[in-house]
């Protein structure tokens, strides 16, 4: 067999069952001669997010795959695959490239290179006879340890190249994960249960492995209140009592509380990186850190307590110890602790909800948020934001019941990322409702894929707030070129440009009409319809920010 036939063998072993790709990369004929399905898209970018989505949507369970074309392909591909490794999301890249004989001849583009530091791992498969131990090498890298792109780069004189059947040995390897330093779980423990006012800090890492139930005992034991990071969302009930919402760029009223006056954050699942999506962790405070990656530990912040470990081996051998250290005796439940809980969120939300039941017209975007939260069923959902306004109007505010009920995104924001990400979240889970919520101008910078959703029939929602405008940046920011050149107006028609790629699409300009307008597009999605609901709305910069002490 040839390279490319062995590689689609493997792909074809490995379960996966579908790629994304823009032709031409030779791989295509040979996956769908393997019975592997190719999904052509508009653009890169796009494609490389649905991939992306449907990993995280099955914890990199099954992996999602993109073949690139030589050259431009590969290049238009970069910002995608940047937004996956700053989220730390295990995707496949397979870039067809330059014989290698252009190598290092400029002007030449050459994946490997350019790819390293925005992947986990980047080679080439320089002979064919290596595709084996390649691929075997990269799903390793992508099953094991911290999540991320992996990147194998095929010259188009490889993909040719034959190799003896009799030499094709592939297995798939198994996943690798190792449990916490039992001593330094021991510490950790007795910190945790020394601490007067600790909360529980959830990343995405959590969902990964699959550890939601362990986490949840493990806080009703301590009787500890929870907050997650924007990519952890989700990975924690957020309708449990001791839930907190979410800490992101735009936070909750109880992640605010709770997390000031904390004397222990016990991190899990999480990087504890600093960033603009991420609520600073206040100083004083004592770290337990539990990563499945060394790097992270005294990164940003000092660690007192830090743990290496999946987190679900992690989580259970605190629980074993907790019950060692206390005789069994997990914590009744603090009734004191359930009522401040629920009261913070019900005065946080009692000075948001002018907003969020407003009857301004134009639409006032924390009504369509709330409105739309009130009509879909929330066991059988799944939402993403988007980059921008988008995301400080839904983060906060969204109730996430289940694990990848809900897809947070940060560290990098790909505009127009969410499109994908529903695409890819609705091919993992064909059953659940999708549905992405948007700004115009993400829409305007993928809305063309709608199509590909239509053509690939994979029937998501897509909520578009369009208030032609860039609302996330205020005037004040630059006050002369809003005023001489009008540089954050922005227009478009895009329930029209929706109804032309074949969408089901309305146009929603009044209050009442919202709720009406999600009921319908609800019936038509469940016929099988991709629908996007344009709502006009009103340039809103209030959002739900703190500044932490």
């Amino acid at each position: 067999m040839d390279a490319v036939t062995a590689v689609a063998n493997i792909l074809r072993m490995e379960g996966v069952d579908f790629i994304g790709c823009i032709p031409s990369n030779p791989l295509i004929e040979a996956t769908s001669i393997a019975g592997i399905r190719p999904i052509v898209f508009r653009q890169e970018g796009t494609g490389v997010h649905m991939v992306d989505g449907y990993s995280r949507m099955t914890n990199g369970k099954r992996i999602g795959v993109f073949l690139m074309q030589s050259g431009p392909g590969a290049e238009n591909a970069f910002g995608g695959v940047a937004q996956a490794y700053a989220d730390s999301v295990p995707i496949l890249l397979l870039p067809a490239a330059a014989p290698r004989n252009r190598h290092g001849v400029a002007p030449t583009f050459e994946p490997t290179r350019a790819y390293e530091s925005i992947t986990k791992w980047a080679a080439e498969i320089n002979q064919a006879e290596r595709v084996p131990e390649m691929m075997r090498r990269a799903f390793t890298k992508l099953r094991s340890g911290r999540p991320g792109p992996v990147l194998l780069e095929m010259p188009t004189d490889v993909a040719s190249e034959e190799l003896d059947e009799e030499a094709f040995d592939y297995v798939p390897p198994e996943r690798i994960r190792s449990a916490g330093d039992p001593e330094a779980i021991r510490r950790a423990v007795a910190a945790l249960l020394a601490a007067r006012r600790p909360i529980i800090h959830v990343g995405q890492g959590v969902m990964y492995a699959e550890a939601t139930e362990e986490l949840v005992q493990v806080a009703e034991f301590l009787q500890a209140p929870v907050m997650t990071t924007l990519a952890g969302k989700s990975a924690f009930p957020e309708n449990h009592p001791l839930s907190v919402g979410t800490g992101a760029s735009s936070t909750t009223g109880g992640v605010y509380r709770f997390l000031s006056r904390a004397d222990l954050v016990f991190g899990i699942g999480c990087s504890f990186t600093k960033s603009g999506f991420a609520v600073p962790i206040p100083a004083g405070k004592t770290l337990i850190h539990a990563t499945n990656d060394d790097d992270d530990i005294n990164k940003d912040y000092k660690s007192q307590h830090p743990v290496v470990g999946d987190a679900k081996l992690v989580l259970s051998q605190f629980l074993e110890e907790l019950k060692a250290q206390t005789g069994n005796q997990g914590r009744p439940t603090d009734q004191a602790l359930v009522d401040e809980i629920r009261a913070v969120k019900e005065e946080w939300l009692a000075h948001w909800m002018p907003k969020l039941t407003s009857g301004e017209v134009p639409i006032n975007p924390y009504r369509v948020v709330w409105d739309l939260m009130h009509t879909v069923d929330l066991d059988n959902v799944v939402v993403t934001h988007e980059s921008g306004s988008a995301r400080e109007y839904v983060v906060p505010f969204w109730e996430a019941r289940d694990p990848r009920s809900f897809i947070g995104w940060g560290k990098s924001t790909q505009l127009g990322y969410s499109l994908g990400l529903a695409m890819g979240a609705k091919m993992a889970a064909p059953e659940k409702q999708v549905i992405n919520i948007m700004g115009d101008f993400a829409f305007g910078s993928v809305g063309m894929d709608i199509e590909t959703a239509v053509r690939a029939n994979l029937p998501i929602i897509t909520i578009v707030l369009n208030n032609s405008t860039m609302a996330i940046y205020p005037d004040s920011r630059f006050p002369v070129s809003v005023e001489r050149y009008n540089i954050k107006g922005v227009t478009g028609q895009f329930s029209e440009v929706a109804q032309a790629l074949g969408a089901y699409s309305e146009k929603i300009t009044d209050p009442q009409e919202i709720i009406p307008a999600i009921k319908r597009a609800l019936e038509v999605n469940q016929g099988g319809r991709t629908v996007l609901l344009e709502f006009i709305t009103k340039e809103e910069g209030e959002y739900s920010k703190f500044q932490f002490r």
